[in-house]
């Protein structure tokens, strides 16, 4: 019985150095899975927990997530909210600014999630993810307190008791 001695290395390096890599294996027609940084998806998808499955995709529409450059070397995970002709609207789902890009300016959409460290994809095609996504997004005006309520670091006497 062969043994399998490979060991995996693992390297951590800056976003503007990581993500074109990632473009260019998406490019060459490659799934990514990329593990998730950073606060603008919550409160679905959390730092260092989660991962996105990217593809690149024929079209993208209006609650789709994707991975965009919205400036050079400046990338980021989220929704679109909007696309006007080739102008795209982007909203991170813990965010309560738009950020902009153009069509041409999308690298790739999530076609899945693993969270909370499951091995299982949840599929942005699947019931699991449209439900919440339908939610999410028409709870905008509320959004701020949302969030504000979900965060971690709210201090004690703010949070609801409970004996």
């Amino acid at each position: 019985m062969l043994q399998d001695h490979r060991t995996i290395t693992t390297i951590q390096m800056d976003n503007d150095q990581f993500l074109p890599q990632v473009v260019n294996l998406l490019q060459e027609g490659h799934t990514v899975t990329l593990p998730l940084r950073g606060r603008s998806m919550r409160p679905f998808l959390e730092d260092g927990r989660d991962k996105a499955l990217l593809k690149i995709a024929k079209h993208y529409a209006v609650g789709d997530a994707v991975l965009a450059e919205i400036a050079k070397g400046s990338f980021v995970l989220h929704r679109i909210i909007a696309i006007d002709g080739d102008d795209v609207t982007l909203r991170g789902d813990g965010n309560l600014n738009n950020e902009y890009c153009k069509i041409i300016d999308i690298r790739a959409k999530a076609i899945g999630f693993y969270r909370k460290g499951r091995n299982k994809l949840d599929s942005t095609d699947g019931c699991k993810w449209r439900i919440y996504s339908w939610w999410w997004t028409r709870l905008y005006s509320i959004r701020r307190y949302l969030l504000f309520a979900m965060h971690p670091h709210i201090p004690r006497r703010w949070r609801r008791q409970t004996s």
